[in-house]
């Protein structure tokens, strides 16, 4: 019922930038809020960062103050802009949406895109 295609993960060095879009279709009025999660090699699937629909975020206190989730609602789009990356940022990234009521939600993923920092 909603679709995510990610865009922008690669390679980068220690302090630079990448751009992770996310561009949602289908039932996209249905969808509350979406997110960005990341899983490094043996660590556990980990929070960055979350948008509602009502435009509420919410960081990791790992990433808060570099990077940034925003929402083009005309282009079905999310992003998440991360500055000052850090070798430890390295992880797959994963987009995700949730649609649906508080009663009964569903949950969407991304496929996953791969970020490297290098030092």
């Amino acid at each position: 019922q909603v679709q995510l295609v990610e865009s922008g993960g690669g390679l980068v060095q220690a302090g630079g930038s990448l751009r992770l879009s996310c561009a949602a279709s289908g039932s996209i009025s249905a969808i509350n809020a979406m997110g960005w999660y990341r899983q490094a090699p043996g660590k556990q699937r980990e929070l960055v960062a979350t948008i509602t629909s009502g435009g509420t975020t919410n960081y990791a206190d790992s990433v808060k103050g570099r990077f940034t989730i925003s929402r083009d609602n005309a282009k079905n789009t999310v992003y998440l802009q991360m500055n000052s990356l850090k070798p430890e940022d390295t992880a797959v990234y994963y987009c995700d949406a949730r649609a649906g009521t508080r009663v009964r939600e569903y949950e969407y993923w991304g496929q996953g895109t791969q970020v490297t920092v290098s030092s």
